[in-house]
């Protein structure tokens, strides 16, 4: 017989990803209770298969390369990555898939950790099935949290369905590298993992149905497209996939929708991401259906859900003070980046603890310490490609669509800084202005380490500096961000 304890917290956060520990830590220093419940390792997809196990097999490559395009210092190091070192690294920054450090900082921060499976079972109540054989009937006072991430969106391709193929995770925590792989998304994730891939010395595809990164301007995206090649990468573009297949020996074949088959001994399959939500419980709550079919949440900008069961805690609308359900990072399904999900789940955390104290009455001010006003304006991008693609805020089409009167400038990155960096440097630049209040909307740069000139947009755009105030923002000299002069410049300052 399954033994059945019954707790009550001020809050219940499902998920211990960083959006979920945020969250967490967030409304214990605002003085509640607060319990997080996980099935796999506390840390969640961005510690162990995704952000620092894919930048960790990225970087060896692009500091190999950047030391190559310098004079002297080419001529000094081998032409060649050491696979087995770079997998070393990279198991060192997942912790080797341990996460006893994760625990452990829960614990100082008195956070209580329920390692299992949770769902709802109606209004701030959740079952959780723990990994100890003990069934948790949990009870929340103020909040239960959603923090379960994303999870891999595999295409209508006849023959993919039970092949095994990878998905990023299966990719990042690779324990060898492999002769020959077809990558099937041109995408971030695509991107990256496919020049990743080339440089350990495997022979790389790529096949999108569409362009390379096609979310970002043209210019900006064919100098990563030319990366990619010059690393050997065969990409094929606007190209549909007709079906996949495996032979006895284990490797995949991709044909093609223009006549043509891919064979490699692994195939990675990067799409897209959609919210994991199924499995949750939301039926329970007048979200979803018993179909299991749980349709996109409509979160307010506190990440309170909207659209439960008037006697579920809401007014209908979900921006009641009555509200309990919240939903934060990817599961909300707004803005899949983690450092964006953990802006808004210090937003969420901290509305959570003042609407316990009575301190927030409905909706908060845009802008305010529990608005997450920065997934509308100013989100922030790194393609970890070599080489780099940085982008914030608007592009020019996007800001004619919302409405805005816009101009934009674009120039090549040409100045001192970039001459120094390395022989050949190509990178190009844009801003967006709205000519209205002549403030930034966006911004985007690609090039070598041009990650690093991003905050400055960032903080540019967030902050509505006014141009002719960003003329007198001087860059040093001689470094990349000279380039802010230049695009000012241009503009006309």
């Amino acid at each position: 017989m399954t033994a059945r304890v019954e707790r009550e917290f001020d809050v219940i956060v499902i998920g211990a990803g960083a959006v979920g520990e945020n969250v967490a830590d967030r409304v214990v220093q605002g003085g509640l209770t607060a319990v997080i419940i996980e099935a796999e390792l506390v840390g969640g997809e961005c510690s162990y298969w995704a952000c620092m196990p894919s930048k960790a097999l990225l970087r060896p490559g692009t500091a190999l390369h950047g030391a190559q395009t310098v004079p002297g210092a080419g001529e000094a190091v081998t032409r060649t990555l050491d696979a087995s070192a770079v997998l070393k690294r990279r198991d060192y920054f997942t912790s080797n898939w341990q996460d006893d450090g994760q625990v452990k900082w829960l614990e100082d921060t008195g956070i209580e950790l329920i390692r299992g499976r949770g769902r709802l079972t109606g209004p701030r109540a959740v079952e959780v099935a723990g990994r100890d054989g003990v069934s948790y009937q949990l009870a929340a006072r103020h909040a239960v949290v959603l923090c379960t991430g994303s999870a891999p969106t595999a295409p209508p391709v006849a023959g993919l369905a039970g092949l095994g193929y990878w998905t990023t995770r299966e990719a990042t925590s690779a324990r060898s590298i492999p002769r020959s792989l077809v990558v099937l998304g041109g995408g971030v994730a695509g991107a990256e993992l496919a020049q990743a891939f080339a440089r350990l010395g495997c022979a790389v595809t790529l096949v999108a149905r569409g362009g390379l990164l096609g979310m970002y301007p043209k210019d900006a995206a064919d100098l990563v497209l030319a990366g990619l090649r010059a690393d050997g990468v065969d990409v094929r573009l606007n190209t549909g996939t007709e079906r996949v297949s495996k032979g006895g020996g284990g490797s995949f074949t991709v044909d093609l929708a223009d006549g043509d088959s891919v064979t490699a001994e692994r195939l990675l399959v990067a799409t897209g991401r959609h919210p994991a939500l199924d499995g949750l419980g939301l039926e329970t709550v007048g979200l979803g259906s018993t179909d299991g079919k749980v349709p996109p949440l409509r979160t307010d900008t506190t990440g309170l859900v909207a659209g439960i069961d008037e006697g579920a805690g809401t007014d209908g609308d979900g921006n009641s003070d009555g509200g309990w359900l919240y939903a934060v990072g990817d599961a909300a399904g707004r803005v899949m980046l983690t450092h964006q999900g953990k802006y808004s789940a210090r937003a969420t955390g901290d509305a959570i603890a003042a609407r316990a104290k009575g301190e927030l009455k409905g909706a908060p001010e845009p802008w305010s310490r529990f608005a997450q006003t920065a997934n509308e304006h100013a989100v922030p991008n790194v393609v970890f490609t070599d080489p780099e693609l940085a982008s914030v805020g608007r592009s020019a089409e996007q800001a004619q669509k919302d409405g805005y009167r816009v101009s934009s400038v674009e120039l090549p990155i040409s100045v001192a800084g970039s001459s120094l960096h390395s022989e050949h440097y190509e990178g190009w630049a844009q801003l967006v202005v709205d000519e209205d209040r002549k403030v930034l909307l966006g911004a985007t740069f690609a090039g070598p380490d041009v990650a690093e000139l991003l905050h400055a947009a960032t903080i540019a755009v967030v902050g509505e500096v006014p141009l002719d105030r960003l003329w007198h923002a001087v860059p040093s000299y001689p470094t990349v961000s000279e380039v802010w002069l230049r695009l000012l410049e241009e503009y006309g300052l």
